[in-house]
């Protein structure tokens, strides 16, 4: 038995994130997304200079995180926005907290300063996660998106990552770090 470890996404790796994202778009309101995404478009996330992880036990990929640009604007590049998807099989069983641990790990490494969250309410599960890591809510969009069948409303959540003293560094690309730091991060 292997025990539960965080990796970087590999090409390899889109098939099973497109399985686990599918019955997210198409049976909850957790994502607004209502066309899932393809293999394609997951290979493009991972090209990003934001870390893509995954969480896997015994070679089974069990779920997911990365993290995007919060807005296009050149201010917000210190900003990040997070998204975590675990296989409904895996609920519960401490692959999101293991996946949170590490991508805010690699974020902090990287230069960023805060990252946000949006969560489609209700969904304890998920604002339990965030608020275990020290997220706070910042915002409440009532009746933001409509998905099957309703208005639904979304809370914002952010964690600040670095002080805010002075003129910040540049945040470095993933592909900056070396295999020894992203090691030394997932592990922890």
């Amino acid at each position: 038995m292997m025990p539960m470890h965080c990796r970087l996404a590999r090409p390899a790796d889109a098939p099973r994130l497109v399985e686990i994202y599918t019955p997210y778009v198409t049976s909850t309101a957790v994502t607004f997304a209502t066309v899932p995404l393809t293999e394609a478009d997951f290979l493009h996330k991972m090209q990003d200079v934001f870390p893509f992880l995954v969480c896997e036990e015994n070679g089974q990929v069990m779920g997911y995180a990365y993290a995007a640009a919060f807005r296009a604007k050149e201010a917000y590049r210190w900003d990040v926005e997070l998204s975590i998807y675990v296989d409904a099989a895996a609920h519960r069983q401490g692959v999101g907290s293991k996946l949170m641990s590490g991508l805010l790990g690699l974020l902090r490494a990287q230069g960023y300063k805060s990252a946000y969250s949006c969560i489609t309410l209700p969904n304890e599960p998920s604002l339990c996660l965030h608020q275990r890591f020290g997220f706070t809510q910042v915002g409440l969009f009532e009746n933001a998106g409509y998905k099957l069948g309703k208005w639904r409303s979304v809370t914002w959540l952010r964690l600040p990552l670095g002080d805010f003293n002075g003129e910040p560094a540049e945040p470095v690309a993933i592909s900056q770090l070396s295999e020894n730091q992203i090691m030394h991060i997932l592990e922890r």
